[in-house]
């Protein structure tokens, strides 16, 4: 009995692993992060509960720029209840490749890994909510559609649970 109970909780833990980044390996176009980036880009998105429920959707401009092998993405958000926010994050490309990333609302580092046209983030963000804050895990991927198109999904956790989905979808501006 033991056994089948550790079985099936192994099984269960297995069947919520987030996927590797490197089965898109052979994926094309190839994602450069910076190259997509810098300049001038609209996003549009919403959050979902786990239900599916939408809960929030909202708009995006973000503004890239590159100095001294840093990016620095300056993200500008409109909510469709009327409210705003700025998030400013600054990335780095670490010598294997992969990304690393800070924010004010981000807690330590976000860890980025590009493989083909996906990149995929995992951080721990700090989540406003009814006057409390509360940290919450992101799994979050990003796929390269063609040059100017990007698909964002993220699930959101908090203690091993599912607490909604945000998507994204990006378009580079000429």
């Amino acid at each position: 009995m033991k056994k089948s109970l550790l079985a099936a909780l192994c099984g269960m833990l297995t069947a919520c692993a987030s996927p590797d980044v490197q089965q898109y390996q052979k994926s094309e176009p190839k994602l450069d992060l910076a190259q997509y980036f810098v300049g001038r880009t609209d996003a549009w998105g919403m959050f979902q509960k786990r239900s599916g429920e939408v809960v929030k959707r909202f708009y995006v401009e973000m503004i890239g720029t590159q100095n001294q092998g840093k990016l620095v993405l300056d993200e500008r958000f409109k909510y469709d209840d009327g409210t705003t926010q700025q998030r400013i994050w600054t990335l780095v490309q670490q010598a294997d490749g992969n990304w690393r990333g800070t924010a004010d609302d981000v807690k330590g580092e976000a860890i980025g890994k590009i493989s083909g046209n996906a990149l995929n983030w995992q951080y721990t963000m700090f989540l406003p909510v009814d006057g409390k804050t509360y940290e919450v895990q992101f799994d979050d991927w990003m796929f390269l559609i063609d040059s100017k198109s990007m698909m964002n999904r993220a699930s959101m956790q908090k203690f091993g649970f599912e607490l909604g989905q945000v998507t994204l979808f990006f378009k580079k501006r000429d």
